[in-house]
């Protein structure tokens, strides 16, 4: 194999992967009703299923950051994708609500080792020009990954199946398959692609804190994951028990819906961020926040509509939710010098997931059960969102500064 090839294969197999990592996450999103029944769960329960998996991703993370730094990236991803394909085919053998939250805990355990270094293998894999394009095709795993987990869910949630575990078993059999390719590639170099000024402040873990790029993008990464969690796992409880859609109907209206954003609004977005990264250093913060501040009034209208502006109104907020992930990932990673990218990654893991989605499905949950409404447990994601718009607007006085050779040609 030609080894300018070895970088778009890197991609490839880590987009396949994280793709993957997303449908086994929002299968239990489609199945949850079928969950709460057989189990005799309330809201707020069904919530904290997701979280519990999140309080183990984030647990592990820090710990998987350090060994990232210092040890085989490749290796540790595919030690954590081993763990999180076994757990998920054992789902078939769960049967009591304990069982259930054990089995996210494990997941939690292995997909934190994946998440946490594979966006700096693909930073190492590419230049800076290109970063944005490449972590959107990468990031095409959350939209897409959560499109295939609705879809997978509501296929087997429909009669005559009605069985909830079955799409658990079909997506964690090719992880293991992908995981044996992953560790036949060679590693990309720490750093070696790397064109922004160097700074003590992006150099070193105590510096973190002092460091304005990786503080603004984490923070309003976390108040984006609080409303893109909560809104991910009651969707289709909410079309289905507020708007009297068939479960398995929710699911598939908004898997298209998601799958179509996923590819067009992900990659436009790492096109679009790229481009002005050429006449403003700030771009990649400063055009996710507008995105975000764009989306917070079709979200209420979404929402709180009716009839036909419904699905127009949640297509449209859903397409500026996403079209900032590439270029926000891209100022994440661009935030912090190569040689603490996996530690400073970890710390981002532990707090976008801390504020963001461990507490706001439980939140959402907890307020539907107290007003009978889950319309109205969804107004803390509309906060969220303009907070993390605001946030990324602010940020992009920090962004770090590239050398100006090493944009000109995107």
């Amino acid at each position: 194999m030609q080894p300018k090839l070895y970088p778009r294969l890197m991609l490839a197999l880590l987009t396949g992967l994280n793709i993957l990592n997303y449908i086994d996450r929002s299968v239990y999103f489609g199945v949850q009703p079928l969950i709460q029944k057989e189990f005799g769960v309330n809201d707020a329960q069904a919530g904290w299923v997701n979280s519990a998996f999140f309080l183990s991703y984030l647990c592990t993370a820090p710990f998987v950051g350090y060994l990232g730094d210092r040890y085989s990236r490749k290796r540790i991803v595919a030690i954590g994708i081993f763990i999180w394909s076994g757990f998920t085919l054992l789902t078939g053998i769960t049967h009591s609500y304990n069982g259930l939250l054990f089995r996210h805990i494990m997941v939690g355990i292995g997909e934190a080792s994946y998440a946490t270094i594979a966006p700096t293998l693909i930073a190492d894999s590419f230049p800076l020009a290109r970063r944005g394009r490449m972590l959107s095709i990468f990031s095409l795993g959350l939209p897409f990954g959560v499109a295939l987990g609705y879809k997978l869910g509501g296929l087997f949630a429909a009669p005559p199946h009605e069985n909830w575990r079955l799409p658990f078993m079909v997506a964690g059999i090719p992880g293991f398959l992908l995981a044996l390719i992953l560790l036949m590639l060679p590693e990309p170099e720490r750093g070696k692609t790397d064109s922004v000024t160097p700074s003590m402040v992006r150099s070193t873990l105590p510096s973190l804190l002092k460091n304005g790029a990786f503080m603004s993008a984490t923070l309003g990464l976390a108040m984006y994951t609080f409303a893109m969690g909560g809104l991910q796992q009651w969707m289709p409880t909410f079309l289905s028990r507020v708007r009297s859609i068939p479960l398995h109907q929710a699911n598939d209206i908004f898997s298209k819906m998601t799958g179509f954003n996923a590819i067009v609004a992900t990659l436009i977005g790492g096109w679009i961020g790229d481009r002005l990264l050429k006449r403003y250093f700030g771009a990649y913060y400063t055009f996710s926040g507008w995105a975000m501040l764009v989306a917070v009034p079709l979200m209420v209208m979404a929402i709180y509509a009716t009839g036909r502006p419904m699905l127009p109104a949640m297509f449209v907020a859903e397409f500026f939710l996403l079209i900032n992930t590439g270029p926000l990932n891209a100022a994440l990673v661009n935030s912090v010098d190569a040689k603490i990218r996996s530690t400073a990654l970890a710390v981002n893991v532990v707090v976008i997931h801390l504020l963001g989605d461990v507490p706001s499905p439980p939140i959402i949950g907890w307020i539907s059960d107290k007003t009978s409404s889950l319309q109205t447990g969804f107004c803390v994601t509309f906060v969220a969102a303009a907070l993390s718009g605001l946030i990324l607007v602010y940020g992009a006085r920090h962004a770090p500064r590239p050398r100006e050779q090493n944009i000109a040609a995107v």
